[in-house]
């Protein structure tokens, strides 16, 4: 199989990783726009060879899109145009309400399948990518009755073979979700990292003090701007229902601070607990 990937930075490159330490792909080829990040992403192996995404198209039997989700759709529309019967077309973004909402009456809709991989970290760029990356990570499919079943089979065997066990979900149920588990994550850490700095002035003192909580909780407010921002306003009602929710928790335990209400936080706190029974 030869696999093209556009956007070589973590999720493609740790992507490409997996497809040649798992032998699923004889050759990869590689898109970037840009000539420094087309060369680093040469030098780290993650590509044979670096194209122009309509050259590899006609080339690839496996297209992957992993830009950033707003230019995921113009992109996968692209490339069913071009795409043939023996052609797969798939994503890897964390966001799928738009992205099949464009898709949904293109000819050849069936060649298409929306994945994405539960997994990241705060770093971008073709050095990010690492190896092993997905294994266990679940993989949530979305409108896989509207793709072609020899499509969807071939999604499946890849990340099978890379050990990620599999979730089906229609796009909104992912995004709602998605704006759950992981995006509300990232505005809390900029918004903490943001109250942090404004109200601490010594960069020394939050370099000494900063303990192992605030380190981790902080941790997301390095990911990058371009892949946050675009994910944000895509997904922005299901983000903005989550942060209504989340403010409305720190008032309540804001207000039970201001009344010395011990009871009251060792009661939320304990029933914060409980995440770790679903999580562990």
């Amino acid at each position: 199989m030869i696999a093209m990937i556009a956007g070589l930075g973590l999720i493609g490159g740790s992507f490409a990783l997996a497809l040649r330490d798992r032998a699923l792909a004889e050759e990869i080829l590689g898109v970037e726009k840009s000539p420094e990040i087309a060369e680093e992403a040469m030098r780290l192996g993650l590509a044979d060879r670096i194209v122009e995404f309509e050259e590899g198209i006609a080339e690839a039997d496996l297209v992957v899109l992993a830009t950033p989700v707003d230019t995921i759709p113009i992109m996968a529309v692209k490339a069913l145009n071009r795409a043939t019967d023996r052609q797969v077309v798939m994503d890897m973004g964390s966001i799928k309400g738009e992205l099949c909402e464009v898709v949904s009456m293109h000819a050849r809709r069936g060649r298409f399948v929306a994945a994405h991989p539960m997994w990241g970290t705060e770093y971008s760029g073709p050095k990010a990518a690492q190896r092993g990356a997905f294994s266990g990570r679940i993989t949530v499919l979305c409108d896989t009755e509207r793709s072609d079943a020899d499509a969807v089979a071939l999604v499946e065997r890849i990340f099978r073979t890379l050990e990620c066990p599999l979730v089906y979900m229609d796009p909104e149920e992912h995004d709602l979700h998605a704006a759950y588990v992981s995006h509300i994550s990232h505005v809390t850490s900029f918004a903490l990292a943001l109250t942090v700095l404004e109200k601490e002035r010594e960069e020394r003192h939050i370099f000494d003090l900063a303990g192992g909580g605030f380190e981790s909780t902080v941790r997301l407010a390095k990911s990058a701007a371009g892949t946050w921002v675009p994910i944000l306003l895509r997904n922005k009602y299901n983000v903005l229902d989550v942060l209504r929710e989340h403010i409305h928790q720190l008032q309540i335990m804001r207000r039970m601070i201001e009344r010395d209400d011990a009871e009251g936080l060792t009661e939320a706190m304990q029933r914060a607990n409980s995440i770790q029974r679903i999580l562990r």
